[in-house]
């Protein structure tokens, strides 16, 4: 009854403590998804990615990316939050050709950081296991207050 009633999830009892944090937390990670308009558009922080045009904004200030590069930033805001190893990403990026090399993950990653400026710092390095794309904690305080 509770779903027919536009619930998102229901636990009926006896429930287990730990499966009800595993449902907030899957629930509070779809809110922190990033905000897809009907045209493509997926805003993350100060960025605006436009799948459609191939355009990325800071700060409304349009970045010159190359499709890699695009692709790459596309992939890692898409899965914001998420570590996203490097051979995830070579083959989601790169489609795992054979003859690249982990280290050119590494090396993309740096000039894409270098040309977002400051946005760069939401493209975390998680030591030992990848990337990951964080919104600044600044916006995830004040979207969790409205």
């Amino acid at each position: 009854k509770g779903l027919s009633l536009g619930a998102d999830d229901y636990l009926p009892k006896p429930f287990s403590p730990q499966e009800l944090v595993l449902r907030v937390g899957a629930v509070l990670r779809r809110l922190a998804a990033p905000a897809v308009a009907a045209g493509g558009l997926v805003t993350a922080g100060p960025i605006a990615l436009d799948r459609s045009a191939h355009r990325v904004t800071v700060d409304a200030t349009e970045i010159e990316l190359t499709a890699t590069e695009f692709k790459l930033l596309r992939t890692l805001i898409e899965r914001e939050g998420r570590v996203q190893s490097r051979a995830q990403l070579l083959e989601s990026v790169w489609q795992a050709h054979p003859d690249i090399q982990t280290r050119t993950v590494d090396m993309h990653v740096q000039r894409l950081r270098q040309k977002l400026g400051k946005a760069g710092d939401c493209i975390e390095t998680v030591r030992g296991a990848g990337y990951r794309f964080r919104r600044p904690a600044a916006e995830l305080r004040g979207r969790k207050r409205s």
